[in-house]
């Protein structure tokens, strides 16, 4: 396929396993022909599943929809630890899980949902002192990395069974949960409540705050027919939605500030607000008892 005109907006891709994000950033590259591309939260190369790519301007919602919360299916094996609390990592600790139960499985996964504190895996892109810990931890000198609070909204073991001989143990999961959990870590912690060791054998994010596999095309699926969400779209999908008048838009397209509107409640949350047109004007912070432009894009 020749690479076609850029638009501005959304590819949600369905994610290969083995390739890096900044692998499926270059490549949707070529197929939009621009490099004004980029990601929404990074997933391992192991990992497969929804990757939000921005194309255009769309590439100024990216540093918002990274903060919604996730959805992954998830097998943890327990029984064995490794060196990146995931199959792609050497095996650093084994021992017996063949008398893990289901009731007690319950209870240890219980005490990792809701707001808990997480340590990330060492072989992270956490920044320490300017350096990734995944360069430091490769070079010899692994970082202490502290506890950061993370919240699982949900922790759901899907099924349970023996795996390769009998001391190891695949825990299928469903996880939902906020903006820099760790997966691979949830299957370390729950490793190490059994004293067995843990990790991540398979990772598929099924959803990016409202963008789910049901919107997600394949690499080889983009080449055959390139297409973006649209900008105004993919607000919509992800944000709360305000609608205003033509002043509105107006003053707003300048930087300038509005009365508060239907979501001044939702703090954390940015609103799209939309011109008389359906155009996307901007989203907008609304606090303080005003709104506020986070980012314009009418005129950008």
């Amino acid at each position: 396929m020749t690479a076609t005109a850029s638009k501005d907006g959304l590819v949600i891709v369905d994610k290969p396993g083995g390739m890096t994000s900044h692998d499926v950033v270059a490549r949707i590259r070529r197929l939009a022909g621009t490099r004004r591309v980029g990601h929404a939260g990074t997933l391992d190369p192991m990992a497969t599943g929804v990757l939000v790519i921005g194309v255009e301007k769309a590439t100024r919602l990216l540093g918002y929809l990274t903060l919604t919360e996730k959805q992954y299916d998830a097998t943890i094996r327990l029984g064995q630890s490794t060196s990146t609390d995931d199959a792609e990592g050497e095996i650093t600790f084994a021992a017996s899980a063949k008398d893990v139960s289901a009731e007690t499985l319950a209870t240890a996964v219980t005490s990792l949902t809701g707001e808990i504190a997480q340590v990330p895996p060492a072989v992270s892109a956490i920044k320490v002192d300017g350096q990734r810990a995944y360069r430091l931890t490769r070079a010899g000198s692994a970082p202490e990395l502290k506890p950061r609070p993370v919240t699982v909204y949900e922790f759901t073991v899907t099924a349970i069974r023996p795996a390769a001989d009998g001391d190891l143990l695949d825990v299928d999961a469903t996880v939902r949960c906020s903006s820099g959990t760790y997966i691979r870590a949830l299957a370390r912690d729950l490793g190490t409540q059994f004293g067995t060791g843990g990790h991540l054998t398979r990772l598929r994010r099924t959803r990016v705050g409202g963008y789910g596999l049901e919107a997600a095309k394949t690499l080889e699926q983009l080449a055959e027919r390139f297409e973006v969400m649209p900008l105004a779209q993919a607000a919509a999908t992800a944000f709360p939605r305000r609608d205003l008048s033509a002043d509105e838009a107006r003053r707003l397209a300048h930087g300038g500030r509005l009365a508060p509107g239907p979501h001044a409640e939702t703090k954390d949350r940015p609103t799209a607000a939309y011109a008389p047109d359906g155009t996307l004007v901007a989203l907008l912070a609304e606090q303080d008892g005003q709104a506020r432009p986070l980012v314009v894009f009418a005129g950008s």
